[in-house]
């Protein structure tokens, strides 16, 4: 596998931003790890952070290029700072960037597949909120979402703070979020508008630690997914023990790329 630190304009924020990318590379001499590609164009995870971290995390703080080399996975992980992955009241369209500019820009770079079959969104706490917003706003994207630690909208057990406070208003102005009718941030909407509108439907992997303090909105979401009729986005619920940590998601993130159903590439040799 090859890791670029990718550092590039984006015009939905009118700044410099910084990426990490994790392309598959065909090796047949790497001690101690898988390394393949499946082809031409490779199927591609789009993999968010949480609200304390930026594009680094994952890689720093999990093995999810090991996870990925045998799949021949390429993996992008984009910096969103504390922006709840929405198109700010008072700061950057980190929605429209990450949900429209970034595939574009990614794809004119590297070699990665356009096929909606072949992309994957997660993410981790903020992260799992912001992948299930524009994974469900552009089903047409993505074949699967994978939201660990996280709520469709993470309120519940979350502490009201002065600063959280200021961080809302910051994001979504003085509006309350669970107003936003017809939004991008009106996630629960967007999946019913699959529904009504017959539009793909990325199936949906939901993990999240029976200690965890965002559990009340993970169970708010569960309620909601499993209230529809035949389980159409083949939604999957899970709680393990666990908190809000690496160990956590370093373990369940496995789950998901089980879940995607991408078969390891055959003939490896390493």
């Amino acid at each position: 596998m090859a890791l670029l630190h990718v550092n590039f304009f984006s015009e939905a924020l009118g700044m410099c931003v910084a990426c990490d990318v994790i392309l598959p590379q065909r090796a047949t001499k790497q001690i101690g790890m898988a390394a393949a590609a499946r082809g031409d164009k490779h199927p591609t995870l789009w993999l968010l952070h949480g609200a304390s971290d930026n594009h680094t995390i994952w890689q720093r703080r999990t093995s999810i290029e090991r996870y990925a080399a045998p799949l021949g996975l390429a993996v992008v992980m984009p910096n969103a700072h504390l922006s709840s992955y929405a198109d700010m009241a008072h700061g950057g369209k980190y929605y429209t960037y990450i949900s429209q500019e970034l595939p574009e820009k990614m794809r004119a770079m590297f070699p990665l597949s356009d096929k909606r079959e072949d992309n994957f969104i997660a993410g981790l706490s903020m992260g799992g909120a912001g992948c299930m917003k524009i994974g469900l706003n552009n089903p047409q994207n993505y074949a699967a979402i994978g939201c660990l630690s996280a709520g469709a909208v993470n309120r519940g057990g979350i502490a009201m703070t002065s600063e959280r406070r200021a961080r809302m208003i910051m994001t979504y102005g003085t509006e309350d979020v669970s107003t936003r009718k017809g939004t991008p941030e009106d996630v629960f909407g967007a999946a019913q508008r699959i529904l009504d509108e017959n539009l793909p439907r990325p199936r949906i992997f939901h993990s999240v630690g029976t200690e965890d303090f965002v559990l009340p909105s993970a169970r708010e979401t569960r309620d909601f997914f499993q209230g529809l009729a035949g389980n159409p986005f083949d939604y999957t619920y899970e709680e393990h023990p666990g908190a809000h940590t690496w160990e956590y998601w370093d373990e369940h993130i496995q789950d998901f790329l089980r879940f995607i159903g991408l078969a390891p590439v055959e003939g490896i040799r390493n």
